[in-house]
């Protein structure tokens, strides 16, 4: 599978919107060309991809999938290659989140948690993984520092983050030395779409040595960081978090 694409090619879960789409934005800036998945925001991604086409035509390719369904994952990888002829990058973007208070959880909660932020990862990892040796490339996690200091109430989501955690390190002690694996865990950076109380903001804030919410911009630049400019770094977490994870 030689190619000749002349620019580097990233996969991004999750990208229509919030965090996704400035990632997107961000890597496309900096040269790549896109493989934007995406799962209900349709509208969102077909909108994202007509801006980044009007700025460079033919880069980007847009693919809609259930990330529960495994069986569709490596046609993402597919779809990749036969568009591009080569994949340099997987950013696992995509994330479930909501509560699952001891006592109410469900096995279908726990499914859908852990489909998004541990299964989805792995397996479409596990299928990205003959492309990106062969571009010599590199994979980015989105995690969570709630993977390693719990959020309340939302034991299955920690738990699956945790588990995306794991899937990094052991990642990056499979893969090398061709591929490297990397996770970034935002703290207060984007609040969930259901949205949070604004004392609890205010409170978080208060907590954090920066004072202040990162943006998704932060975060994206750490993305690019670790794809693009750290070729000695794998099997790190960096934390998005304005120092937060310092304080109690």
């Amino acid at each position: 599978m030689s190619s000749t694409h002349p620019r580097p090619v990233a996969l991004i879960t999750g990208s229509g919107r919030r965090v996704g789409a400035v990632i997107a934005r961000t890597l496309h800036a900096a040269g790549y060309d896109l493989v934007l998945h995406y799962r209900h925001s349709a509208d969102a991604a077909e909108a994202l991809a007509a801006e980044l086409g009007q700025q460079r035509e033919q880069s980007v390719q847009l693919v809609h999938a259930e990330l529960a369904a495994l069986d569709m994952l490596p046609e993402l990888v597919t779809a990749a290659l036969s568009r591009f002829g080569r994949l340099d990058a997987l950013v696992n973007n995509a994330s479930a989140f909501y509560p699952t208070p001891v006592g109410s959880a469900t096995p279908a909660q726990w499914d859908e948690l852990f489909a998004s932020n541990a299964q989805a990862p792995f397996f479409l990892a596990q299928a990205a993984t003959p492309a990106l040796r062969q571009a010599g490339g590199a994979i980015v996690n989105l995690v969570d520092i709630y993977a390693e200091r719990p959020l309340a109430d939302h034991p299955v989501y920690c738990m699956a983050k945790a588990a995306l955690l794991a899937m990094t390190r052991s990642l990056a002690l499979d893969l090398g030395p061709q591929v490297r694996v990397n996770a970034v865990a935002p703290g207060a950076v984007m609040w969930p779409s259901e949205g949070k109380a604004y004392d609890d903001k205010r409170a978080m804030l208060e907590r954090t040595p920066l004072k202040r919410a990162g943006t998704p911009e932060d975060v994206a630049s750490a993305v690019l960081w670790l794809l693009r400019d750290a070729p000695f770094v794998t099997g790190q977490v960096i934390r998005i978090d304005g120092g937060r994870t310092l304080s109690v």
